[in-house]
């Protein structure tokens, strides 16, 4: 589209623009979750189509964005896949309010096709083959997205922790800045897979090229997504906000694998 941005630049780069340039020409930028990269663009091509206006997105881990929110980042709407990060910010006083849920997300395994044999019932069964190759002494790798600050690492350590299999993988994991870059991680070639948002499995992008498994929701934390406006935010954010609640927004998440709240 003729006015989407979609950036992964630091912030600071922002800063550096003149103020006057920013208001009169910058459309409004959006820190958005990884697990939204194809989701939130077809959403904000959608709505530049329907409006005139224009968004820059920005994708990344939930937590570093808190963090640059936090240290006054010129981000006008939040999208979070931990809605724990906007409740403290709220309580810090940088966003307008708790925000709202706008969708809860899924866990699934990613692998390249064939690299193991998926079975429904047993969900982490690839992981465990991948772990057997490596008591053999094969070299084994599995993918998943910092604990530290993805909400989808997280998700896949509990998932781990469920089945018995965090400390006995500890030698396979490679973590991922975020869970897009994880999902890159999972298909490159000396990768057995990994635990990513299952609304990148989802996206034509990726679903054309790989396999993937839903993993049972109960098996980790619910993955409530939440948004908010900052204390920055312009009207064009505030529509966008508006916009995503709609049914066109909602359906939009839909597709992508999101439960979307009633």
């Amino acid at each position: 589209m003729r006015g989407l941005v979609t950036v992964s630049c630091l912030w600071l780069a922002t800063l550096c623009l003149p103020v006057s340039v920013q208001a009169q020409s910058a459309p409004p930028v959006v820190a958005a979750a990884s697990d939204l990269q194809f989701a939130l663009t077809e959403a904000a091509e959608r709505f530049e189509q329907q409006t005139g206006h224009a968004l820059r997105l920005n994708f990344g881990s939930s937590g570093n964005f808190r963090r640059q929110i936090a240290q006054g980042a010129p981000f006008e709407l939040y999208l979070s896949a931990d809605e724990s990060y906007v409740l403290a910010l709220n309580q810090e006083g940088h966003v307008q309010n708790e925000g709202v849920i706008y969708a809860v997300g899924r866990l699934a395994w990613l692998q390249n096709p064939g690299a193991a044999e998926l079975d429904e019932d047993d969900p982490l069964g690839a992981v465990e083959q991948a772990l057997a190759a490596h008591q053999s002494g094969e070299r084994q790798r599995i993918a998943l997205a910092n604990p530290e600050h993805a909400p989808y690492g997280v998700a896949a350590m509990e998932t781990l922790k469920h089945a018995g299999l965090w400390e006995a993988t500890a030698d396979l994991q490679v973590l991922g800045e975020n869970v897009s870059q994880t999902a890159q991680y999972a298909l490159s070639d000396d990768v057995s897979g990994g635990l990513v948002a299952y609304s990148l499995a989802l996206a034509p992008a990726l679903d054309a090229r790989s396999e993937s498994l839903l993993i049972p929701e109960s098996w980790h934390n619910p993955l409530r997504q939440r948004m908010v406006l900052t204390n920055q935010a312009g009207e064009v954010a505030e529509q966008f906000y508006q916009w995503l609640q709609q049914d066109t927004g909602r359906a939009i998440l839909s597709d992508y694998g999101f439960v979307v709240p009633q």
